[in-house]
């Protein structure tokens, strides 16, 4: 198999349902790399069958920030990595009924490496750029629909996201919908656990 596909587990030991950081294998010598990105087979093996229909890339400079962000009523899982540069990447469980609910889970995605991070439906996703500049692209299991756009405060007091942890101090550059976003409500329902959408 070309990737190895670790779950992901909360601080305080609680696994993420659908939750994966991936490994692929790469390829190297003096003249360069290779590696898949991408290989249905090997992904469905591993249990993760989703489908895609849509990939998106950025560009960010240092100390952007991108997020929290997710789709109300269409959903989006995500596969997500840096093509070029580093950044924090953090998925937050917003299923209700999920044992992870309101939960964050962060990992450095580092173009040096090559890893990515599989966020299922139902979290919600941002990103922190840690290097001079960053090239981030996400292969997507649903279409954009602007519509249909929700977020949450990137600095919100109950998630509390440790960004500190990884830049030390954060100014963030943040879009003007960004700053905007309102703080996550422990009480609401944002997506069903139960959802069909949901995987195992």
């Amino acid at each position: 198999m070309a990737f190895e596909f670790k779950k992901c587990v909360s601080e305080d030991g609680v696994e993420f349902c659908g939750l994966y950081e991936i490994q692929p294998k790469v390829f190297g010598d003096s003249r360069g790399y290779f590696f898949e990105c991408y290989s249905e087979r090997d992904f469905f093996e591993a249990g993760l069958k989703m489908r895609f229909v849509q990939d998106n890339q950025s560009s960010s400079s240092r100390g952007v920030l991108r997020g929290l962000h997710f789709q109300k009523h269409n959903p989006q899982g995500k596969l997500v990595r840096a093509v070029e540069g580093k950044v924090y990447d953090v998925a937050v469980d917003l299923r209700k009924g999920s044992k992870t609910f309101g939960k964050y889970y962060g990992v450095i995605l580092d173009s040096e490496n090559q890893n990515q991070f599989y966020i299922p439906e139902g979290f919600a996703h941002g990103f922190y750029v840690i290097s001079e500049k960053a090239v981030f692209a996400y292969k997507c299991t649903n279409f954009y629909h602007p519509e249909d756009e929700g977020g949450l405060m990137w600095d919100d007091k109950t998630i509390a996201i440790d960004w500190k942890k990884i830049s030390g101090t954060v100014e963030p550059l943040l879009s003007e919908k960004d700053k905007k976003h309102p703080a996550f409500d422990l009480g609401k329902n944002y997506f069903d656990i139960n959802a069909s959408w949901i995987g195992e």
